[in-house]
């Protein structure tokens, strides 16, 4: 039986090319394109901005993002077209429903480093998943 070993990302999923799968700050909004698919992002800043999401017609697309510092001023992951995120997230313990949502909030002075989202796009849906220590550090509004 033989092994293949991979010395890198995959190079697609369904036709999409995967991004650089580095590890980006950030301290102000941004527009994401599909040059940043694969990338984590980090809220390292007080007032981090938001960050809106590409087309969700790019299968395959992918961010995580990670609360990294005290944040004292919201910050969300929009999706340009809304009412197209769907999925759960876990915060404090609980499950918080994520249906038809808009965009997804980390809440300042309830948010704890490390808490984070990730979300993929099937063509159709954000598909999103995320974790947070505190009540209400997480969330979802249509």
């Amino acid at each position: 039986m033989s092994t293949t070993h991979f010395s890198g990302p995959v190079s697609s999923v369904a036709g999409f090319q995967s991004g650089s799968g580095s590890i980006e700050n950030q301290t102000a909004a941004q527009t994401l394109t599909t040059a940043d698919n694969g990338k984590t992002f980090i809220l390292a800043d007080a007032a981090p901005g938001n960050i809106t999401l590409p087309a969700v017609t790019n299968t395959g697309f992918r961010i995580k993002v990670i609360t990294g510092f005290a944040i004292t001023s919201a910050a969300a992951i929009v999706s340009a077209e809304g009412d197209n995120m769907e999925g759960s997230m876990i915060v404090a313990g609980a499950v918080v429903t994520v249906d038809a949502a808009d965009q997804i909030n980390f809440i300042q002075t309830a948010e704890n480093i490390g808490d984070f989202v990730e979300v993929i796009s099937d063509g159709t849906y954000w598909h999103v998943f995320g974790n947070a220590l505190t009540t209400g550090a997480l969330t979802a509004t249509g």
